[in-house]
């Protein structure tokens, strides 16, 4: 419960500095590394992926919507990014909350994008991990700790965020 407590608590605050932040800043840091909630969906293909399967792999747990203009903005970024994290062991699972996977697919055929898109059409994943606002990425460490967050657009591709998701692949907690 406390570390519960302590997502919400970090969640909250991420929310209120991420307004005065631009897209073209950094990952605000978690000051008390909350352990990342459980999260288990299915792709566009229907394949299943667990949070848990990614251990010993850093993950970005991204929440986006078709609806979201700067969640479609982020797209081409993120696959940019991904395509210099991946070999460094990297993961992105882009999270589409609230809508369903037809839908999703129709939106993404004319994209490239060879990271996980999972759909939430209930947006459950939402609720357990706090999403306030659309988009939010998370940075979940090997072990499944939450060391960065960010809500708004972001350019991915920016070596300031690379550097800043690669900084945690070997940091104490």
């Amino acid at each position: 419960m406390v570390k519960l407590s302590a997502l919400y608590i970090t969640l909250f605050s991420l929310g209120v500095f991420a307004k005065a932040h631009s897209a073209s800043l950094g990952l605000i840091e978690f000051p008390q590394k909350p352990i990342a909630p459980a999260l288990g969906l299915a792709d566009l293909t229907g394949k299943m992926h667990k949070l848990e399967d990614y251990k010993g792999n850093i993950v970005l747990v991204h929440f986006w919507a078709t609806w979201c203009p700067p969640c479609r903005r982020e797209l081409k970024a993120l696959q940019e990014a991904f395509e210099k994290l991946r070999p460094k062991g990297v993961v992105i699972l882009a999270i589409n909350v609230g809508e369903g996977r037809e839908h999703v697919r129709r939106f993404l055929s004319n994209r490239s994008l060879t990271f996980p898109v999972l759909t939430d059409p209930s947006a459950e994943s939402r609720l357990r991990w706090q999403v306030t606002a659309m988009p939010t990425t998370y940075v979940v460490n090997q072990d499944g700790v939450i060391f960065f967050g960010a809500i708004g657009e972001r350019n991915w591709a920016k070596n300031l965020l690379i550097q800043q998701i690669l900084s945690i692949q070997d940091a104490p907690l």
